[in-house]
């Protein structure tokens, strides 16, 4: 066992982490706000507001870590695919930010109706083209590194 540990602790990748964490808990969430329409189970919708709160939480640590690794990794290089996923993380944080807090100001957004109901099913749907996208420019550029490396 101490030799799992100290292999852990020798490879761990915190952005690969947290940016797991987003790309598997927001999906997550949009399949429990699904089963919410289909079944009327607020229950259901709870959930969704803790996986986003999660999510909201672990962007920051995603973007700061993959800034870091960027600049140790890359050297802080100037291309494109960089900026892009800072501006999506940026998105990300906002929609998962907004989708929350119209949720924590407005605990019966579902049974009221009305145009937040919308605003914040719209919030939580833009997350998944997002993370997406920032998964597969994470990938792009952990294939480039580990190329770059070998």
């Amino acid at each position: 066992m101490p030799g799992i540990v100290k292999d852990i602790c020798k490879t761990f990748v915190l952005h690969a982490v947290a940016a797991h964490f987003n790309n598997g808990l927001l999906p997550t969430a949009l399949l429990f706000l699904g089963l919410t329409l289909v079944s009327g189970d607020l229950y259901f919708e709870r959930t969704v507001l803790h996986l986003s709160v999660i999510a909201l939480c672990m962007v920051p640590v995603s973007f700061f870590s993959g800034v870091r690794d960027w600049r140790t990794k890359f050297h802080g290089g100037r291309a494109p695919i960089f900026y892009r996923k800072m501006w999506l993380s940026g998105i990300l944080f906002l929609l998962v930010g907004s989708a929350a807090g119209l949720r924590l100001t407005h605990p019966g957004l579902l049974a009221e109706g009305g145009v937040f109901k919308w605003i914040y099913f719209g919030c939580l749907l833009g997350t998944l083209p997002v993370v997406v996208l920032l998964g597969h420019y994470g990938g792009k550029l952990a294939f480039q590194w580990k190329n770059m490396n070998h």
